[in-house]
């Protein structure tokens, strides 16, 4: 089973002809209301890749809460871990540009509510916890150390980057950031700024894997004691990158969570990323188990000295 640990938001999309600059105002021609929040996300995205999930996270009691609950509910996700506070649910409004980029501003709002203690009774063996930096260091430093305690396996998406004790790292199974949250965890913790060379000694340093991503470049994955891959997606025609690290974490963690390889994990991750990128919107962009796989197929991964 997987615990997800994280925010949970309603996704305001618009498509722009190109970003503002400081004090410029640029109108899409409409917008689309979409559940998100990087915790509801790889929920969900586990959930499509065929995971049993628990999410744990924070609402309002507003009319957003149930639009930001409804992909979750919909694969079957278990919320009863779900609070509600007095807090508005979280939003976060996206900017979606001609070539696929985007450009977002949020408002975590009722996520500042969620705690670790939510989690008490979930954790053990046999159980995956997924978490991301989105509800802020303390409660997620203090979810992974529970987790790290009861035995069981930890997914910890670093991201958005900040400052994480060493042992946060330590205690965790994989550990995955960007490129650009690796230059940033490189110089806190004082590791090449190269994404490669940041990944091999960070994965020494702490002891755990390391994943960088690099958007359509796929990934480098570095091990203690083992070969570096290197992973390079499934090509596809890119419409909304809005979510596709969400779905390469998800995908993993569910592959692991079911006994997959390592490799394999991998793979299924990019092909997950990848597919998420030809619709508009995060969780209505994830595809199932079935799809994924075959996708995955497509997905190259060899060793750094072969690449």
């Amino acid at each position: 089973m997987i615990v997800a640990f994280g925010t949970i938001n309603v996704d305001m999309v618009t498509v722009v002809p190109r970003f503002p600059v400081p004090g410029e105002t640029v109108k899409g021609r409409d917008y689309q209301l979409f559940p998100g929040g990087k915790g509801a996300n790889q929920a969900v995205a586990a959930a499509r890749a065929g995971a049993r999930v628990t999410f744990v996270g924070c609402v309002g009691r507003d009319g957003f809460a149930d639009v930001a609950l409804a992909g979750a509910k919909a694969l079957g996700v278990d919320l009863s871990r779900v609070r509600r506070s007095d807090s508005p649910t979280g939003v976060q409004m996206i900017a979606i540009d001609p070539t696929g980029e985007n450009l977002m501003i949020g408002a975590d709002a009722a996520n500042r509510s969620a705690t670790a203690e939510q989690l008490d009774g979930l954790l053990g063996p046999g159980v995956t916890l997924l978490t991301q930096n989105s509800l802020g260091t303390h409660e997620v430093e203090r979810a992974v150390a529970r987790a790290r305690a009861a035995g069981a396996r930890v997914v910890y998406n670093a991201a958005p980057a900040a400052p994480v004790a060493a042992a946060t790292f330590t205690a965790c199974d994989v550990v995955i950031v960007n490129e650009h949250e690796a230059r940033g965890y490189a110089v806190a913790f004082g590791l090449p700024s190269e994404f490669r060379a940041f990944a091999e000694a960070a994965a020494t340093r702490f002891a755990t894997v390391v994943v960088v991503t690099l958007g359509p470049r796929g990934l480098v994955a570095a091990r203690p004691g083992a070969a570096t891959l290197v992973g390079t997606p499934p090509p596809v025609d890119c419409v909304d990158s809005t979510g596709a690290g969400d779905a390469l974490c998800g995908a993993l963690a569910a592959a692991l969570d079911r006994g997959e390889t390592f490799e394999t994990a991998l793979r299924q991750g990019l092909a997950a990323g990848a597919l998420a990128c030809r619709e508009t919107g995060a969780q209505t962009s994830f595809r199932d188990l079935a799809e994924i796989r075959r996708s995955a197929a497509a997905a190259a991964l060899e060793t750094a000295e072969s690449a």
